[in-house]
Parts: C-alpha cells; structure tokens; sequence
C-alpha cells in the first residue's frame, strides 16, 4: 500500500475496498494535473466529524501556478473547503473560486465527486486553475475530460501511457462521434505545418486528419501509442479512450513532434558504430604490430633482445585486450575483470615454457571502469603478471598465480599473487631500476590516482588500490 493508501488507512472512514480503488486511480494524478492545466487535490472524510483530510495532489507541469499547496495528510474543516464539503455530502459538480491568501490571485475552482463502484461518494476531486485558463470557454471541456480520465482508469491497462504530459505536447480531445472537440495550441500549431488551419469540429477519420490511433483506442477501448512519420516528420501518438457504459464516451490523443530526439538518437548511433569501427581497427593494427615483433624475435640471435620483445608483445595485447572489448559494445567503460582474465590467460599462452606447469586462480568481481583507466589497469596487470612469470619460479618447474578483483569502500583493490620464491631479501621497490616497476608505478601513482605495494608471504603479492573517479562516485 502506498502513501494514499496509509493516509486513508490512519485518518478517514474509507473500508479497504475503497482505499485501493482509490489509490489505484490516483496513479495517474500526474497527468490528470498536466491535462487540465490544474492543481488537483483529493479530500476524503476524516473520521472526526466535519473533516476533510487531504489524501493526494499533484501539481501541473503544464502551467505555473503561484500558491500555497496543501500538504497530504492535513486535516482541514468543512468550513475552510465548503465547496469541497458540500460535493462530498451532496454528490454535486460545483464551479466556484478561491484565495489562498489575502492579495493572491483569485483561482478558478471545480470540485466533483469521487464514486466507488457501488456509486458511494467516497471522495471530492479538486481542481484549481488560473482565471486565465478560466476564460478560455474550451477549458471547460478539458476539465470535465480530465475528471473523467482520473475516475474511470482502471489499473493493469498500458500503464506507460499514462505518463505525465509536457508543455510542448499537443492534446486533442475526440467525442463518442469521432468528432474534434479540443484541440490546445501545441496540437493546432503542429496540424498547419500539415495544412490544416483548424481541427475542432472535423473528425478523426477524415483523409486530411487522419488519426486513426484514436479510431483503433475508441474501437478496441484500450490505450494504444505509436510512432507516425508524416513527411519529414516524426510524430509520437498516445490515444487513451474514456469508458462509460462499455462504449467509448471519449478519446483523448497526445500528439508530439520527436523529429529532433530521433535524428539525435540516430546521430548518436552512427558516432556509436564509428567509434566501435575505429576501436575495431586499433586492435587489428596493434596486433599487426604485435605480430611483427614476433617475426623480429624470430630473426635475431639475442636470447636478451627476444625477451625484451616479448614483454613488448604482451604490452600490446594487453591494450589491443581492451580496444577488443570496446569494439564489440557501445559504451566507453568495460569490465576490467574480463579484460584481466583475458590478459592472465593471454600472457600465461605467449610466456610459459613448453615443460613448466602453471596453475591460474581467477577471483573477480564486477569492476566497471572508463576505457583509459582499463587500459592503466591492463599494462599493469600485464606486467605484473609476466614479472611473476620470469622472476617468481626460478628454479622450479611448477606454480600457480592468482588474481583477485574486490571492490571496496570507495575504489578497487586488484591483487595479483604467486606462491613461487618471493622478493630478494634487499630487494627495494623505490630503487629498483626495473622498466616494468617503473611502468607499474607510473601508471598506478600519475594516471589513476591510486596506491601500489609488493610484500612476499607464501610468494610474491602486488598489491593495487585504485580510488573511484568522479563520474563513478
């Protein structure tokens, strides 16, 4: 049970059958508001004697209205809101007007009453506009439309329809004859870049209007939404019948022009497949590359130059590893999991010697992070990774090497462990003259901001602590 349902629960005389029939109906208050231009308020009887207590509202994001609100909740006499009290003893629609305060401007005020489906008067529906919309002699229409929206919706019936209105949107209110009864500025404005200097009066069906979503909700009695594309431009069409007596008593169409939002959205798309197209592209041209290393390796004599191509060959896969995953999505941040599991397996296939044994342990967590800060972690998981290779096993013909992936209180801790032989005794992170050390530090210090720190227990442990970035916190 919602908010209205607890407000009524504690304070009014409402059984529960009338409680969720009521709060069912107040779930499109939003757009009943946006509708007619109006503050809507629902009152019920409190318990005690002549009460009203407030149970929702909703205020228009269609019109300005300059006033004080009622709060829910509140319990209010039947003096302060006779208009409202008389509608709920005597059933009436009431017209009338209201100051909030004394020099405040005088709005317009409609009450009707809210029935259950017994016929029992169980609230009054409050709808407050200003004198300007007052004088408009189709507004008229519009509230009563908007009152009979709000009393005969039924919950479980295209929900997302029902989304509260702009006020760039154009409304257009259809009889039980198909006939145009309403049309606001937004709908009229739109219909002459068709050519139609004036709807109301013409019906939906005829060639020049055409509407036949309103023809489909009125004859189906459901909701319906569309996309049209008339021209050069797209529109987007909800139609929403009114139900009295199982026939359609009105249709309510929303017609708006989402001709800048698509040809944004299909602008974004094809920047989203250029720019997978040029990460596809990088990685090819890095693996180009990578492959001409090997063939470089291949040619020279020097076991110490082999290496240290190597080590350059995994350096660029480990990247090419990344442009890899972006490739194949259309977001710039990745799971830097998958991309250290990839490296782990990838560096272990170019490195291992074909008689050493080598067991992996992967423990990772979900770690989504900007490309650039993937491409950090990836050359550092890389390098440490094949140090471990070269440095940790001397002497031994087997081993296992993990890497753990934890999220933590604001940021990442990645660990990459082997149980080999551990760091020399002397051994001094700060003074060691190592390229790979050097890149890890470099990386994880200036980059990403974050910690860097190697100890041996049971093997060799390298221990990263990224902070989270801004656009992540």
């Amino acid at each position: 049970m919602g908010i209205v349902g607890d407000i009524c629960q504690r304070i009014t005389v409402l059984t529960l059958a009338q409680i969720n029939e009521l709060e069912a109906n107040t779930s499109i208050l939003e757009m009943v508001a946006d509708l007619a231009h109006a503050q809507v308020t629902i009152y019920a009887r409190a318990r005690e004697g002549h009460f009203l207590v407030n149970v929702a509202q909703a205020k228009p994001n269609t019109s300005m209205l300059q006033y004080k609100p009622n709060l829910l909740g509140t319990t209010v006499s039947a003096a302060e809101e006779p208009l409202v009290w008389r509608t709920i003893t005597s059933g009436e629609h009431i017209c009338g007007q209201r100051e909030w305060a004394l020099g405040m401007e005088v709005l317009s005020m409609h009450t009707f009453p809210f029935r259950d489906t017994s016929g029992e008067v169980i609230a009054a529906v409050s709808f407050e506009f200003s004198p300007e919309e007052a004088a408009e002699g189709a507004h008229k229409i519009v509230i009563e439309t908007a009152y009979l929206l709000l009393t005969s919706f039924r919950s479980g019936l295209g929900g997302a329809v029902y989304r509260p209105l702009s006020a760039q949107e154009g409304v257009i209110i259809v009889d039980e004859r198909g006939e145009i009864i309403y049309a606001n500025a937004a709908a009229s404005s739109l219909y002459k870049v068709f050519g139609l200097g004036r709807i109301v009066g013409r019906r939906v069906y005829d060639r020049q209007i055409n509407i036949r979503l309103a023809q489909k909700a009125a004859n189906t009695r459901q909701p319906q939404e569309s996309e049209l594309e008339v021209g050069n431009i797209m529109l987007t069409q909800r139609a929403i019948p009114i139900i009295q007596g199982n026939q359609t008593f009105r249709t309510i169409v929303i017609v708006a022009d989402i001709t800048a939002i698509r040809k944004k959205e299909k602008e974004l798309l094809i920047k989203s497949a250029v720019i997978q197209e040029i990460h596809h592209r990088v990685k090819n041209n890095l693996q180009t590359i990578a492959s001409l290393l090997r063939l470089q390796a291949r040619r020279t004599e020097s076991a110490e130059v082999k290496a240290a191509l190597r080590e350059s060959v995994n350096r660029i896969l480990s990247i090419s590893v990344v442009h890899e995953f972006l490739s194949q999505q259309d977001a710039e941040y990745i799971d830097v999991a998958e991309v250290a599991k990839n490296i782990l397996d990838l560096v272990i296939q170019n490195m291992l010697e074909p008689d050493f044994n080598i067991q992996t342990v992967f423990n990772g967590q979900v770690m989504v992070l900007p490309s650039d800060a993937a491409i950090s972690l990836a050359l550092v998981i890389n390098e440490l990774i094949q140090n471990s290779i070269e440095h940790g096993f001397v002497g031994r013909r087997e081993g296992v090497i993990g890497v753990d992936m934890t999220i933590i209180k604001d940021g990442y801790e990645i660990e990459i462990w082997d149980n080999g032989i551990g760091l020399p005794h002397d051994f001094g992170q700060k003074k060691s003259s190592s390229l790979g050390l050097q890149i890890i530090r470099t990386l994880i210090e200036n980059d990403l901001g974050g910690k860097f720190r190697l100890y041996s227990d049971g093997g060799t442990h390298a221990c990263i602590t990224v902070p989270c970035s801004k656009e992540e916190g």
